[in-house]
């Protein structure tokens, strides 16, 4: 039986709590991470699409999608939090590692799109490195 683990935004409006049953753990180094998150890259743990229940906020919740690429982001209307999202393949619920508030046992995996990795940030670890992500 999975462990239960909660999450929310910093302001607080949207909380919600899943288990932690992750397949997927990456760190994306693609622009549009860096440009939704103001750094190198976005930590974002990925889950079977029913794994959330959302325990307030759900209207406090406005998504972006990329009309061009499989991108798609959601986030806090009031403090611009990152928060889960199903993605547009609708094959996997991504979780923003930042959205957490309990602590978890996954451990990061690989960084994806290492070939567009800012020139700034460092890939010093031990973990697996890859130019492109395919799910």
């Amino acid at each position: 039986m999975s462990k239960k683990i909660n999450g929310g935004c910093l302001c607080g409006a949207i909380k919600f709590e899943l288990d932690e049953d992750f397949k997927a753990f990456y760190q994306c180094h693609c622009q549009q991470c860096q440009n939704l998150t103001g750094s190198a890259f976005a930590s974002n743990l990925l889950t079977h699409p029913q794994n959330v229940t959302w325990l307030s906020g759900m209207d406090s919740i406005a998504v972006y999608e990329h009309p061009d690429r499989d991108f798609s982001k959601s986030f806090c209307k009031s403090c611009g939090s990152a928060v889960p999202f199903v993605n547009k393949r609708r094959t996997s619920l991504v979780v923003p590692a930042g959205s957490l508030k309990s602590k978890i046992a996954t451990k990061v995996q690989a960084n994806i799109f290492v070939s567009e990795k800012a020139c700034w940030a460092s890939l010093e670890s031990d973990m697996n490195d890859f130019e492109f992500f395919q799910e």
